[in-house]
């Protein structure tokens, strides 16, 4: 039997993002609070013999929730660029065969491609035996997206400047969240552009975020710079919000670039219910969430 390894990326929440204008190379810096929550897509890693190709499979898993075309090319895919990064960084091919379930919707705002490609990364160096540490796959996926060096930790965290500069900080007692995942898409780059046409003068506010990391969280704390542009591209998505509102009656906030909407409830059985009632009654599916620690990894099986 050849080896293989199980992981669990996690989405993460932005419970505050703030954005700034571009950079000269188009980037933009941002401030945020961002969490891993129990909403995990799934990857598996078997190594095959040196000399043999690596081969790649990403599916829906049955269980998930919203599922879309995934019609993007393979070689484009964050888990492939994080496998092709790692073995650029230790000069070596590590070949395996990945598969890939998702549960994380595409352009939901809840980083999916950065939960798998944070897994690909911790589950290459164990499946391989590379001995690097958390801080060294983190600074190897960095570069490939904002969100993947977080990931790479998960927990709870303030992110700064292009997503290089973490503070991981204890996550609430007691995060209870509804996701809710409307039929809208929304592909980051456009959001971002829109950001700028509303926005080009935008500074990220480090301290506002701080500020909301170091206090008890209220259901109407969160924020986010992107929401405007967001809902300015996507009707629909206000359309949305609109008709949770009275459901939850509780306000309702976007995650990320969205489309991804959450509200804050106070327990896990109230989450249970809201969730319930979203699905069933506006046929929007829904999900309770907490706060998870990050990445679930396996142990090699030989």
């Amino acid at each position: 039997m050849r080896p293989k390894i199980q992981a669990r990326g996690p989405a993460k929440l932005n419970l505050a993002l703030s954005v700034a204008a571009p950079q000269a190379d188009g980037m933009h810096p941002i401030a945020s609070w961002m969490m891993t929550v129990d909403l995990f897509d799934d990857l598996e890693l078997v190594r095959l013999p040196i000399g043999y190709p690596s081969r790649y499979a990403i599916t829906w898993h049955d269980d998930a929730l919203r599922k879309t075309d995934i019609d993007w090319s393979v070689s484009k895919d964050l888990t492939v660029l994080a496998h092709n990064a790692l073995e650029r960084a230790v000069g070596r091919a590590l070949a395996v065969q990945a598969r890939v379930q998702k549960r994380i919707p595409v352009g939901g705002g809840l980083g999916g491609g950065s939960a798998d490609a944070a897994a690909m990364l911790h589950g290459l160096n164990r499946l391989f035996e590379l001995g690097l540490s958390s801080e060294d796959l983190a600074a190897i996926g960095g570069p490939l997206g904002s969100d993947i060096a977080f990931q790479v930790h998960g927990g709870a965290g303030i992110v700064a400047g292009l997503g290089e500069r973490i503070e991981l900080i204890p996550p609430p007692s007691s995060l209870h969240a509804v996701l809710m995942f409307p039929e809208t898409v929304c592909p980051t780059g456009p959001v971002y552009r829109r950001f700028d046409d509303l926005q080009p003068n935008a500074q990220a506010d480090e301290d506002r975020v701080r500020r909301l990391a170091t206090r008890p969280l209220q259901r109407d704390s969160p924020f986010n710079d992107l929401a405007a542009a967001a809902l300015d591209l996507h009707p629909n998505l206000q359309g949305d919000i609109d008709r949770i509102r009275p459901i939850v009656e509780r306000p309702i906030h976007v995650s990320g670039s969205g489309s991804t909407l959450f509200t804050l409830c106070d327990d896990s059985l109230q989450a249970d219910l809201l969730a319930a009632v979203v699905s069933e009654q506006l046929q929007i599916p829904a999900i309770a969430v907490q706060t998870a620690p990050g990445l679930n990894l396996g142990e090699v099986e030989r």
